[in-house]
Protein backbone atom coordinates (compact mmCIF):
# COMPACT_ATOMS: atom_id res chain seq x y z
CA UNK A 1 0.00 0.00 0.00
CA UNK A 2 0.95 3.22 -0.93
CA UNK A 3 1.11 6.08 2.23
CA UNK A 4 2.01 9.92 0.45
CA UNK A 5 2.77 11.30 4.31
CA UNK A 6 3.09 14.78 1.92
CA UNK A 7 -0.48 14.74 0.69
CA UNK A 8 -2.18 17.92 1.23
CA UNK A 9 -5.39 18.17 0.92
CA UNK A 10 -7.61 21.83 0.18
CA UNK A 11 -10.01 22.31 3.06
CA UNK A 12 -13.06 21.83 1.53
CA UNK A 13 -12.71 18.20 0.75
CA UNK A 14 -11.68 17.29 3.89
CA UNK A 15 -15.16 19.09 5.82
CA UNK A 16 -17.11 17.75 2.93
CA UNK A 17 -19.40 14.84 3.59
CA UNK A 18 -18.42 14.70 7.56
CA UNK A 19 -21.80 16.02 9.21
CA UNK A 20 -20.17 16.72 12.51
CA UNK A 21 -16.52 17.19 13.10
CA UNK A 22 -17.16 19.44 16.53
CA UNK A 23 -15.01 22.24 16.76
CA UNK A 24 -11.98 23.04 14.98
CA UNK A 25 -8.61 24.73 14.78
CA UNK A 26 -6.49 25.30 11.45
CA UNK A 27 -2.74 26.86 11.65
CA UNK A 28 -0.65 27.34 8.91
CA UNK A 29 1.70 30.04 6.26
CA UNK A 30 -0.25 31.24 3.31
CA UNK A 31 0.94 30.37 -0.14
CA UNK A 32 3.43 33.32 -0.86
CA UNK A 33 4.59 33.13 2.59
CA UNK A 34 3.94 36.21 4.12
CA UNK A 35 0.96 35.55 6.37
CA UNK A 36 0.37 33.68 9.14
CA UNK A 37 -2.66 31.65 9.10
CA UNK A 38 -5.38 30.57 11.75
CA UNK A 39 -9.09 29.36 11.93
CA UNK A 40 -11.36 28.62 14.32
CA UNK A 41 -14.79 27.20 13.70
CA UNK A 42 -17.49 25.97 16.14
CA UNK A 43 -20.47 23.38 15.30
CA UNK A 44 -23.68 22.52 17.76
CA UNK A 45 -26.06 20.12 17.95
CA UNK A 46 -28.18 21.06 20.98
CA UNK A 47 -30.24 24.31 21.16
CA UNK A 48 -27.42 25.39 24.01
CA UNK A 49 -24.67 24.80 21.56
CA UNK A 50 -26.49 26.67 18.58
CA UNK A 51 -27.23 29.26 20.96
CA UNK A 52 -23.80 31.50 20.17
CA UNK A 53 -21.97 34.02 17.84
CA UNK A 54 -18.47 35.03 17.85
CA UNK A 55 -17.63 38.70 18.59
CA UNK A 56 -14.05 40.28 17.63
CA UNK A 57 -12.43 42.62 20.10
CA UNK A 58 -9.71 44.05 18.92
CA UNK A 59 -7.08 41.02 19.03
CA UNK A 60 -9.25 38.82 21.13
CA UNK A 61 -12.28 36.64 20.16
CA UNK A 62 -14.94 36.02 22.46
CA UNK A 63 -18.54 33.98 22.25
CA UNK A 64 -21.30 34.87 23.64
CA UNK A 65 -25.15 33.79 23.72
CA UNK A 66 -26.86 34.94 20.65
CA UNK A 67 -29.99 35.16 22.76
CA UNK A 68 -29.27 35.16 26.35
CA UNK A 69 -32.73 34.05 27.45
CA UNK A 70 -31.96 30.47 26.04
CA UNK A 71 -28.90 29.98 27.66
CA UNK A 72 -29.26 26.66 29.21
CA UNK A 73 -25.52 26.21 30.69
CA UNK A 74 -22.68 28.70 29.72
CA UNK A 75 -19.71 25.75 31.16
CA UNK A 76 -18.06 24.54 28.04
CA UNK A 77 -19.59 26.55 25.72
CA UNK A 78 -18.60 30.29 26.47
CA UNK A 79 -15.22 31.03 26.02
CA UNK A 80 -12.53 33.10 24.23
CA UNK A 81 -11.15 31.08 21.64
CA UNK A 82 -8.52 33.61 20.56
CA UNK A 83 -5.94 36.10 22.72
CA UNK A 84 -2.61 37.60 21.87
CA UNK A 85 0.13 38.07 24.48
CA UNK A 86 3.27 39.50 23.12
CA UNK A 87 4.72 37.73 20.35
CA UNK A 88 2.25 34.74 20.77
CA UNK A 89 -1.45 34.17 19.09
CA UNK A 90 -3.71 31.60 21.21
CA UNK A 91 -6.47 29.72 19.60
CA UNK A 92 -8.50 26.85 21.35
CA UNK A 93 -11.64 25.29 21.90
CA UNK A 94 -12.38 25.98 25.83
CA UNK A 95 -11.26 28.18 28.64
CA UNK A 96 -8.10 26.60 28.45
CA UNK A 97 -7.26 30.04 26.44
CA UNK A 98 -7.28 31.47 29.64
CA UNK A 99 -4.92 29.08 31.42
CA UNK A 100 -2.14 29.66 28.56
CA UNK A 101 -2.29 33.46 28.72
CA UNK A 102 -1.86 32.97 32.45
CA UNK A 103 1.09 31.05 31.99
CA UNK A 104 2.74 32.51 29.51
CA UNK A 105 1.93 36.03 31.20
CA UNK A 106 4.53 34.23 34.17
CA UNK A 107 6.81 33.10 31.76
CA UNK A 108 5.88 29.69 31.85
CA UNK A 109 5.17 27.22 28.54
CA UNK A 110 2.03 26.19 26.50
CA UNK A 111 2.73 23.00 27.19
CA UNK A 112 3.30 23.40 31.04
CA UNK A 113 -0.11 25.25 30.69
CA UNK A 114 -1.93 22.23 29.36
CA UNK A 115 -0.36 19.84 31.97
CA UNK A 116 -2.76 21.16 34.24
CA UNK A 117 -5.89 20.84 32.37
CA UNK A 118 -8.01 17.83 30.84
CA UNK A 119 -10.54 16.78 28.35
CA UNK A 120 -13.89 18.29 28.79
CA UNK A 121 -15.91 16.55 31.92
CA UNK A 122 -18.82 15.93 29.75
CA UNK A 123 -19.54 12.34 29.96
CA UNK A 124 -20.48 10.15 27.61
CA UNK A 125 -18.27 12.39 24.76
CA UNK A 126 -15.56 13.33 27.22
CA UNK A 127 -14.61 15.71 24.54
CA UNK A 128 -11.03 16.72 23.83
CA UNK A 129 -9.23 19.98 24.36
CA UNK A 130 -7.53 21.19 21.54
CA UNK A 131 -5.39 24.56 21.53
CA UNK A 132 -3.39 26.04 19.57
CA UNK A 133 -0.27 28.52 20.11
CA UNK A 134 1.71 31.02 17.39
CA UNK A 135 4.81 32.18 18.48
CA UNK A 136 6.27 34.79 15.96
CA UNK A 137 9.99 35.64 15.72
CA UNK A 138 12.20 37.93 13.71
CA UNK A 139 9.66 37.56 10.97
CA UNK A 140 8.28 34.12 10.63
CA UNK A 141 6.54 32.32 13.21
CA UNK A 142 6.44 28.33 14.01
CA UNK A 143 3.35 26.70 15.78
CA UNK A 144 2.31 24.10 18.37
CA UNK A 145 -1.08 22.23 18.67
CA UNK A 146 -2.17 20.05 21.23
CA UNK A 147 -5.04 17.50 21.99
CA UNK A 148 -5.98 16.28 25.54
CA UNK A 149 -8.11 13.27 25.32
CA UNK A 150 -9.31 10.38 27.69
CA UNK A 151 -7.51 7.12 27.53
CA UNK A 152 -10.51 5.49 28.44
CA UNK A 153 -13.98 5.03 28.16
CA UNK A 154 -14.90 6.14 31.90
CA UNK A 155 -12.18 9.01 31.79
CA UNK A 156 -9.83 7.57 34.29
CA UNK A 157 -6.96 8.87 32.76
CA UNK A 158 -6.04 11.84 30.46
CA UNK A 159 -3.11 11.26 27.41
CA UNK A 160 -1.80 14.72 26.43
CA UNK A 161 -0.08 15.28 22.51
CA UNK A 162 1.90 17.85 21.46
CA UNK A 163 2.73 18.88 17.49
CA UNK A 164 5.50 21.01 17.23
CA UNK A 165 5.88 22.77 13.19
CA UNK A 166 8.00 25.22 11.57
CA UNK A 167 5.70 27.19 9.25
CA UNK A 168 6.06 26.23 5.29
CA UNK A 169 4.39 28.71 2.82
CA UNK A 170 1.08 26.95 1.56
CA UNK A 171 1.36 24.08 4.58
CA UNK A 172 -1.40 24.17 6.85
CA UNK A 173 -2.55 21.62 9.61
CA UNK A 174 -6.06 20.97 11.02
CA UNK A 175 -6.76 19.19 13.82
CA UNK A 176 -10.82 18.96 15.55
CA UNK A 177 -12.98 17.54 18.52
CA UNK A 178 -14.57 14.33 17.09
CA UNK A 179 -13.80 12.32 13.89
CA UNK A 180 -17.30 12.19 13.03
CA UNK A 181 -20.65 12.69 14.32
CA UNK A 182 -22.00 9.58 16.97
CA UNK A 183 -23.34 9.02 20.36
CA UNK A 184 -21.26 8.80 22.10
CA UNK A 185 -18.82 11.07 19.23
CA UNK A 186 -15.53 9.64 18.59
CA UNK A 187 -12.83 11.22 19.69
CA UNK A 188 -9.93 13.07 17.00
CA UNK A 189 -7.50 10.09 16.49
CA UNK A 190 -3.72 10.58 14.73
CA UNK A 191 -1.67 13.94 13.28
CA UNK A 192 -3.43 16.79 12.50
CA UNK A 193 -4.63 16.94 8.75
CA UNK A 194 -1.99 18.78 6.39
CA UNK A 195 -4.10 21.82 4.91
CA UNK A 196 -3.44 24.11 1.91
CA UNK A 197 -3.31 27.60 2.56
CA UNK A 198 -4.49 29.85 0.22
CA UNK A 199 -3.34 33.90 -0.28
CA UNK A 200 -6.78 34.80 -0.78
CA UNK A 201 -8.11 35.21 3.10
CA UNK A 202 -11.97 35.68 1.37
CA UNK A 203 -11.73 32.47 -0.74
CA UNK A 204 -10.28 30.46 2.28
CA UNK A 205 -13.00 31.84 4.66
CA UNK A 206 -15.91 30.85 2.02
CA UNK A 207 -14.29 27.69 1.51
CA UNK A 208 -14.41 26.59 5.32
CA UNK A 209 -17.56 27.65 5.79
CA UNK A 210 -19.39 26.09 2.78
CA UNK A 211 -17.75 23.07 3.72
CA UNK A 212 -19.33 22.68 7.34
CA UNK A 213 -22.57 20.75 7.48
CA UNK A 214 -25.01 23.30 6.92
CA UNK A 215 -27.24 21.88 9.73
CA UNK A 216 -24.68 21.81 12.24
CA UNK A 217 -22.43 24.98 11.95
CA UNK A 218 -22.46 28.07 14.04
CA UNK A 219 -19.58 30.06 13.92
CA UNK A 220 -15.76 30.13 12.10
CA UNK A 221 -12.74 33.11 12.28
CA UNK A 222 -10.39 33.32 10.14
CA UNK A 223 -7.15 35.42 10.66
CA UNK A 224 -4.19 36.45 7.96
CA UNK A 225 -1.08 38.39 10.00
CA UNK A 226 1.35 39.84 8.45
CA UNK A 227 4.38 38.42 9.23
CA UNK A 228 6.40 41.79 8.30
CA UNK A 229 4.11 44.23 10.12
CA UNK A 230 2.53 42.36 12.27
CA UNK A 231 -0.90 43.60 11.36
CA UNK A 232 -3.74 41.18 10.95
CA UNK A 233 -6.94 40.91 8.83
CA UNK A 234 -9.59 38.61 9.81
CA UNK A 235 -13.20 37.12 8.99
CA UNK A 236 -15.73 36.42 11.40
CA UNK A 237 -19.14 34.17 10.23
CA UNK A 238 -21.83 33.97 12.21
CA UNK A 239 -25.00 31.30 11.58
CA UNK A 240 -27.18 33.37 13.97
CA UNK A 241 -27.74 36.96 12.34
Amino acid sequence: MNYDVYKTENIGTVLAGNSYGGRGIVIGKSEDGKKAVLAYFIMGRSENSRNRVFIERGSEVVINAFDPSKLADPTLIIYSPVKVYQNYTIVTNGDQTDTIYHFLTNGKSFDEALETREFEPDAPNLTPRISGLLTFESGDFSYKMSILKSGTPDGAVCNRYTFSYQSVAGLGHYIHTYNCDGNPIPTFTGEPERIVIPNDMEAFTEEIWTGLDGENKVSLYVRYIDLASGAFESRLVNKNR
